[in-house]
């Protein structure tokens, strides 16, 4: 069965960013230490970082965090979806404007105007094609940024959400959570390493 999982990194005090994030700066003022463990040699966050891109059937990500990722400072051969551990799901754009050209021609994009709720069938049905062709369940995941994040839980899109702890208090960034609605959680798991701590919870409805 293909889930909606969403998976982020966020600081202690709650930022997915640090202050002043953009295009050319896109995890903000001091935010690189967000993503610290999915390039350590920790098997424990290599293989946390290798088994949640092996379920990824399809990802969701917001315009803002397109711009960054497909803008000059952005993914390359080095670095991609998944810190280049596993494959290249298809992404989907949730948008108002679709961008007029896209600098990482190699990558499956399809970009949806329609708001986040089609976004997320589109997304599905990606990944429910994908689970089909390799013959196992694979999910959809939503990488970002923290506002689609948010507004997903909000509407009830989200079945699981995992969350990677770094050590570091930003202070201001983009914040995940600013308000809104109310959710119960069941911790699914914890795992700890010198880079983040890694919960896994079930989204109650």
């Amino acid at each position: 069965m293909t889930r909606i999982i969403a998976d982020i990194s966020a600081s202690l005090d709650g930022f997915v960013t640090g202050p002043d994030p953009g295009p050319d700066n896109g995890l903000g003022t001091g935010g690189e230490a967000l993503h610290t463990w999915a390039f350590s040699d920790d098997p424990d966050d290599r293989r946390i970082l290798r088994e949640a891109t092996a379920r990824s059937g399809a990802v969701v990500l917001g315009r803002r965090l397109f711009d960054v990722v497909d803008g000059p400072k952005g993914w390359d051969d080095t670095s991609g979806y998944g810190a280049g551990e596993v494959g290249k799901p298809a992404l989907v754009v949730v948008t108002s404007s679709p961008p007029e050209s896209v600098r990482l021609t190699g990558l499956d994009w399809t970009f949806v105007t329609t708001g986040l709720p089609d976004a997320v069938d589109a997304a599905r049905e990606r990944a429910q094609a994908a689970s089909s062709d390799r013959g196992e369940d694979l999910d959809v995941v939503l990488m970002g940024g923290g506002a689609t994040i948010a507004s997903a839980l909000d509407a009830g899109l989200v079945d699981a959400l995992t969350l990677h702890l770094a050590p570091v208090v930003l202070g201001a960034g983009t914040p995940l959570f600013t308000g809104g609605t109310r959710h119960t959680l069941a911790q699914r798991s914890v795992t700890a390493t010198s880079n983040a701590t890694h919960l896994t919870y079930d989204v109650l409805r």
